[in-house]
């Protein structure tokens, strides 16, 4: 298969004028982030996608506009509120930022409030109706009272706000109805609030043949008199609130575990970054909202929609298959199939990769289960980030140690939102005698990586697994990621001591193939991307192909800058945050940058280098990493970077996964020179990635089956493939 890949290189129609300023070589990193979430809020805009997953599209948008304001919104305020006028990539100020934020935020909300009017007006074509409770028949109103007074009222508490009944506190994310009312002509108004529990539903979904939801909170509006007998309605509103959810680590802890279940507890009560109110919210009620939680004009938001639009996901679940995208069921490795399911026997007779979600995570959990089972294995180890909630990996590490191997896991309890979820795991593994470690205080171990040691005939061998997602069942299914099995005696000896630098601080001074960070790794990729300006100068061909979520580091964009300049030919796949600026004349020009936005999160990070031939060759040098282009993967955490040296899977990672990437248009956003993305072509002439490795098996895992079914081959014009 030929496809031209120039549709993702289209001239400009007019280039900015060379920049002058520092700053004009850069994008803000927080910015860049809102850029990212338009275009996955564009994908609930995307006519071509079925009714239900352009919701969930919108359901996404909200949940990671959500996640920006409680921990990056919330960073900046804290600067600002301690004085601190560190300058951004940018040379922006946490002030500017903060005001440059605000407005693309609100933007950036009625765009989505727009989106669930037209989504709305679509699926109630389809029976799927998001209906105020006005709108419904006499029949479903009555169920509806009776359903408030029999499933409601017991789990909701209205509490007066006076000196005598303190502010109550509002939990992270909780949503509530505020109401001033009056009884008699003669007694002061009260402010009553209700809040609702987090156990309740947020929809509420009426009898029928049509699927007709009813936001919880409408209801407790409502049926106000229920709540509030003899009380005369005079105002109301809904709020939602926001808090601080960051989690600072101080150097000085003693005891992780501990000082993490303080931390978690102390979060669930940070202070309130943002307060959004209905546009009717009554006067005198925001007033005293206001002023309780302590939030000034800035830290407002008033909307003419439904807030908490995160919470839209339930109504994803409803069983309408026409109106989602066609069942997708992941392929087993068929290279392990012909070792009747042995893992090790299969990795033995050569490396192999896996491509997430197209090929199934079960292929990751078997390598674990049978090392538990195994007689021969004597140790596991194994880094745990994100493990999800019922965790097979966690249950084969468990079975492990009770059938009396020696297992180690290094669970990184600083995992952002997952710090409770990884102290409960701990604790369970700690409990059958995993010897559990931490990591270090001042770094997050964000590396995945999984080391098996067997007794076989001619002596102990090792076996290993790297990725470039997370150990997480869950997001597999979503995510676009890479396992590579090897069983490399020189990769086993370096993840060895990979595992004794987590566990025992012994630094690795002569790893033979693994780079690490923060000791090592973007000093071997400033030396890589070094020997292709040394090719680019010495007129030989040169280039690099990279693929991220983010980019950010500066140092790494200005060597990717001074690459380009030297005439290095760079394709980046990016899929969010994306400081660096493609295009500008006499900086980056040579530099294309793309960002993809589909049915999978792309997630699965790969450098590729030319090394003296046109990409894609077999010559290039290609590297899997957990690591993104950012500070704080590259100083600090601990990742891992692993080269890639096995024909077939070197064939598959740059000529199948890294090429499809780049060719494909259906899903991408061109960045353009002046920070700006717009999409690619659609249709007719379009090549989708995602669906071409749904219907294409890879190359690795193909195994004697290749010579029945030939992977149609991609092929980047004028490249020697």
């Amino acid at each position: 298969m030929t496809v031209d890949a120039s549709p993702t290189l289209p001239a400009n129609d007019a280039e900015p004028d060379a920049p002058v300023a520092q700053e004009d070589r850069y994008t803000n990193r927080e910015l860049s982030w809102l850029s990212f979430n338009r275009r996955v809020l564009a994908e609930s805009e995307n006519e071509s996608y079925p009714l239900l997953e352009r919701l969930r599209f919108l359901s996404i948008s909200a949940s990671n506009l959500d996640e920006f304001t409680m921990v990056r919104i919330a960073g900046l305020e804290g600067q600002v509120q301690r004085g601190i006028e560190t300058q951004a990539i940018d040379g922006a100020s946490p002030r500017q930022q903060l005001a440059a934020i605000r407005e693309q935020l609100l933007q950036l909300e009625d765009r989505q409030q727009a989106s669930l009017d037209t989504l709305s007006a679509l699926l109630a074509e389809e029976g799927i109706i998001l209906a105020p409770v006005e709108a419904l028949s006499d029949e479903q109103q009555g169920w509806l009272a009776a359903y408030f007074e029999s499933d409601i009222l017991p789990l909701i508490t209205p509490q007066a706000i006076d000196p005598s009944h303190p502010f109550p506190f509002v939990a992270n994310k909780g949503i509530g109805v505020i109401f001033r009312l009056k009884r008699g002509k003669r007694q002061a108004d009260l402010i009553e609030m209700v809040l609702i529990p987090s156990g309740a539903p947020r929809f509420v979904r009426v009898p029928g043949e049509q699927a007709i939801y009813v936001a919880i909170e409408q209801l407790v509006t409502r049926f106000a008199d229920q709540l509030f007998p003899g009380f005369k309605v005079l105002g109301d509103g809904v709020f939602r609130v926001l808090r601080d959810s960051d989690i600072e680590v101080e150097e000085e802890a003693e005891d992780l575990v501990r000082y993490f279940r303080t931390a978690i507890q102390r979060r669930r009560r940070g202070h309130v970054v943002l307060l959004e109110l209905d546009e009717d919210c009554d006067g005198i009620a925001e007033t005293l909202l206001r002023e309780q939680l302590e939030v000034d004009e800035d830290m407002i938001v008033k909307s003419g929609g439904m807030l908490g639009l995160a919470d839209l996901a339930t109504i994803c679940n409803e069983p309408r298959p026409d109106l989602k995208f066609t069942p997708f069921s992941p392929r087993y490795p068929e290279r392990i199939l012909e070792h009747d399911g042995d893992c090790f026997s299969a990795i033995r007779e050569k490396d192999i990769v896996i491509h997430h979600p197209f090929e199934s995570f079960d292929v990751v959990v078997d390598f674990l289960r049978q090392a538990a089972r195994d007689p021969a294995v004597v140790s596991i180890k194994q880094t745990l980030y994100r493990a999800g909630d019922q965790s097979p990996v966690i249950a084969a590490l468990i079975e492990a140690a009770q059938n009396g191997k020696a297992v180690t896991a290094v669970v990184e309890l600083k995992a952002r939102f997952d710090e409770e979820r990884n102290i409960h795991w701990a604790s369970e593994l700690e409990r059958v005698g995993v010897q559990v470690i931490y990591g270090f205080t001042e770094w997050k171990t964000h590396a995945k990586v999984s080391l098996v040691v067997r007794r076989e005939e001619d002596g102990y061998r090792t076996y290993c697994h790297f990725g470039t997602g997370n150990y997480h069942p869950i997001n597999a299914k979503i995510y676009t990621d890479l396992s590579f099995f090897t069983a490399n005696a020189a990769l086993g000896r370096d993840a060895a001591k990979l595992f004794n630098f987590i566990t025992g601080y012994i630094e690795p001074d002569d790893l033979e193939h693994l780079a690490l960070s923060p000791i090592g790794l973007q000093e071997q990729l400033f030396a890589l991307i070094d020997a292709e300006i040394a090719n680019a100068k010495a007129g030989k061909p040169a280039g690099i192909w990279v693929k991220l979520n983010s980019i950010t580091y500066k140092p790494m964009i200005d060597k990717l800058y001074e690459a380009s300049q030297a005439g290095v030919e760079i394709h980046m796949v990016v899929r969010g945050i994306c400081s660096l600026r493609a295009g500008l004349p006499g900086v980056s020009d040579n530099i294309r940058v793309k960002s993809i936005i589909g049915r999978f999160l792309e997630h699965s990070r790969v450098w590729a280098f030319a090394n003296g031939k046109a990409l894609p060759s077999r010559q290039a040098k290609v590297y899997l990493t957990s690591a993104d282009a950012m500070s704080r993967n590259l100083v600090r955490r601990v990742e891992v970077m692993v080269p890639i040296t096995n024909k077939t899977v070197h064939d598959q990672v740059l000529g199948q996964v890294m090429l499809a990437n780049i060719l494909d248009t259906e899903q991408s956003w061109q960045l353009d020179p002046d920070g700006q993305y717009h999409r690619l072509r659609q249709g007719d002439g379009g090549f989708n990635c995602h669906q071409y490795f749904m219907a294409n098996p890879s190359l690795s895992g193909r195994g004697a089956a290749l010579a029945e079914h030939e992977v149609p081959r991609l092929t980047l014009r004028g490249a020697d493939a």
